[in-house]
């Protein structure tokens, strides 16, 4: 449930943070209008708290593998938003980053 759990959040986490970091490059680069970036300002804190309810109580651990999270969402957000089509080696670096997700996050450990 502890993992299903995680990867809920992750999931999340990486919606309002991709997102809100989106909504700003639109009103920045796209001429979007001036209250897409604050949409997307407000999704950004969203993504800190989301962030906040990962099961594991170690940040820096939690943060670390969010990044590949980020890294893998980042490019699927492009591929359903702006239709960005990944290379291989986008989709090989984004495998590696989750492989890494998973054993930071989810391998065992003495004592934890």
């Amino acid at each position: 449930m502890t993992t299903l759990k995680s990867t809920a959040l992750f999931v999340l986490a990486a919606i309002a943070e991709i997102g809100g970091a989106w909504l700003v490059w639109q009103s920045v680069k796209e001429a979007k209008p001036w209250w897409w970036a604050g949409l997307g300002i407000v999704a950004l804190g969203i993504y800190g708290f989301v962030a906040a309810f990962q099961p594991d109580a170690h940040f820096g651990r939690v943060l670390a593998a969010y990044g590949g999270v980020f890294i893998a969402g980042s490019l699927a957000w492009g591929m359903l938003m702006d239709g960005f089509r990944p290379d291989r080696w986008d989709v090989i670096g984004a495998m590696i980053c989750l492989l890494g997700v998973a054993v930071i996050m989810f391998a065992p450990r003495s004592g934890s």
